[in-house]
């Protein structure tokens, strides 16, 4: 029985895969995160892959805190470069494909139009740079996948949806930026991607390696983002739109990423939901 090894298995994309495996019946599922496997161990990381030889590495382990990799950038480049480095002399030494996942924001935003997977990366942020160091790394082996995704949320984890529930359960109005635009991705979505990519790659002879952008339908600000919560949370909670200049971080985001995705609809024969339609699902799911 083929093995698929899932690593982060405890965050947002990880937890969900872990939720929807079983669709998957004919494989077997190996879970990973620190407590199991230090990923920026490079002799572990080798010795677990040569000891399991799992057919498929799904990567969702990343270092995600945007801002606070301005701070930490030794550690960022740790997490976000290096795994990817051992995770990929992992896989070439048992001959399976590494799915690796990547982010919108290796783009500057300078685009007017969808983000193709052909178009140079202009990484803003040292988290950005970081993310952008793993791809390169990743795409050393042909046969390697990255899946770029953007604004994931999910019922797990820290993300900017359950930020939103949170704030607006606590005050009155909240001020969110209104001069970013991209695409909110549910985490849910992501996972039924990913076992659907995962089973086409093993029931098929075709070379599927590459870069492939995935992120739910259409798209908005962050602003526009927060309002839905609110509305389909029934908060009252009123939402202020402001500028970037208005609400300044430290690590600098693309002011437009939302990502051209029809290369894995092709590829892998996916149908993709409207971002307000999945985002009304999982507030479902957990109000």
């Amino acid at each position: 029985m083929n093995k698929i090894w899932i690593t982060g298995s405890k965050g947002q994309l990880g937890t969900e895969l872990f939720l929807q495996h079983t669709k998957l019946a004919n494989y077997k599922f190996l879970f990973t995160d620190i407590e199991e496997l230090d990923l920026t161990d490079r002799n572990a990381v080798l010795e677990f892959t040569k000891k399991e030889k799992p057919k498929v590495i799904v990567n969702c382990a990343a270092y995600t805190a945007v801002d606070k990799a301005e701070e930490e950038p030794e550690k960022t480049l740790l997490l976000n470069r290096d795994i990817p480095v051992h995770l990929t002399e992992a896989a070439i030494a048992v001959d399976a494909t590494l799915i690796h996942i990547s982010t919108d924001f290796v783009f500057d935003g300078s685009n007017k139009q969808p983000y193709k997977e052909s178009d140079k990366p202009v990484p803003l942020s040292v988290y950005a740079e970081s993310k952008y160091a793993g791809e390169l790394e990743v795409l050393k082996n042909k046969d390697n996948i990255i899946i770029r995704t953007s604004w994931l949320y999910s019922p797990h984890g820290n993300n900017f949806m359950k930020t939103m529930l949170r704030l607006g359960k606590e005050k009155e109005e909240i001020g969110v930026v209104s001069d970013q635009f991209g695409t909110p991705t549910s985490a849910v979505d992501l996972a039924d991607a990913i076992l659907r990519t995962i089973n086409k790659i093993l029931t098929s002879d075709k070379n599927y390696g590459g870069i492939y952008h995935y992120s739910n339908k259409g798209m908005c600000s962050w602003y526009e983002f927060a309002v839905e919560i609110m509305k389909l949370s029934d908060l009252k909670c009123r939402v202020k739109p402001l500028t970037t200049s208005e609400y300044p971080l430290p690590a600098k985001r693309p002011s437009y990423s939302v990502m051209d995705k029809s290369k894995i609809k092709h590829e892998f024969k996916l149908k993709i939901p409207e971002w307000k339609d999945s985002l009304g699902k999982v507030l479902k799911a957990i109000n």
